[in-house]
């Protein structure tokens, strides 16, 4: 079975894209990201969506992650579609009550709705294809460029935990909605406010489980002698080479031809 959601999982492996230094993978993904938010094109993030495809075929992934990892958010972008189909003025395509769908609130939703989808895609494939150890690595290296005076560590330990958590809470979800429906609980069954009502059993649970797994968590640390990055060592030193800089200077040509196609 193919876990959802697949953002903050990851598949080892030895494809290039695997390889490739962490700090090049996020700086390709924060690239990526100002690219899709400045074109406006359709054929600008066809291109950008072929990109995904082909580092996705380049890491010998199965397609069928991207698809997974992008349905969880199917049900966002709709409702990104339908909030500016009616919230956004312009020429009236038709009327729903006192509501209005405009031709530029339709445009508007579809681009924000696929800039959102790519977007998902694109933090999947790097969280795919890096280690949760590197990626702290990486972010560190990163955030350490911003001066002392910021907790590099700190901040990129906590945005990996936070980020490999995702998963984990999405499984014991899953976990905690099937014993509920098999004591009767319906979930999927009443208006609005019933199934928020239904949620309770839910969520109270989860969050006792999130909290007991932040707590083991903390005591692990402790247990192991973490006491934060001061005075911290690394066993594995990062160090960018060839396929480093060949990435990033195809990227770097084929963002630029995004960018002048699209805008």
């Amino acid at each position: 079975m193919i876990p959802e959601p697949l953002v903050g999982q990851y598949v080892p492996g030895e494809s290039p894209v695997h390889r490739l230094d962490p700090r090049t993978k996020i700086a390709l993904l924060a690239g990526y990201t100002v690219v899709l938010f400045l074109v406006r094109e359709w054929a600008a993030y066809g291109l950008l969506a072929a990109v995904v495809l082909a580092g996705t075929l380049a890491a010998g992934l199965p397609l069928a992650y991207l698809v997974a990892g992008l349905r969880p958010m199917a049900w966002l972008a709709a409702l990104t579609l339908v909030l500016n189909l009616v919230a956004v003025p312009g020429d009236p395509l038709a009327h729903l009550g006192p509501l209005a769908a405009t031709r530029q609130g339709l445009e508007l939703g579809l681009r924000l709705a696929v800039r959102l989808l790519l977007l998902v895609a694109a933090a999947s494939l790097l969280t795919l294809t890096t280690s949760p150890i590197a990626l702290t690595d990486g972010l560190e290296a990163l955030l350490r460029r911003l001066g002392r005076r910021v907790p590099a560590h700190e901040l990129a330990m906590m945005m990996t935990i936070a980020l490999r958590f995702i998963p984990t809470l999405a499984e014991e979800a899953d976990r905690i909605m099937k014993a509920q429906l098999a004591r009767g609980a319906r979930f999927h069954r009443g208006g609005p406010v019933q199934r928020l009502r239904a949620l309770v059993p839910l969520l109270v649970p989860l969050f006792v489980s999130a909290f007991r797994r932040a707590d083991d968590l903390a005591l692990a640390m402790e247990a192991r002698g973490y006491r934060g990055g001061a005075g911290r060592t690394r066993y594995r030193q990062l160090r960018p080479g060839r396929a480093d800089a060949m990435a990033v200077a195809l990227a770097a040509v084929l963002f630029g031809i995004t960018l002048w196609w699209g805008r």
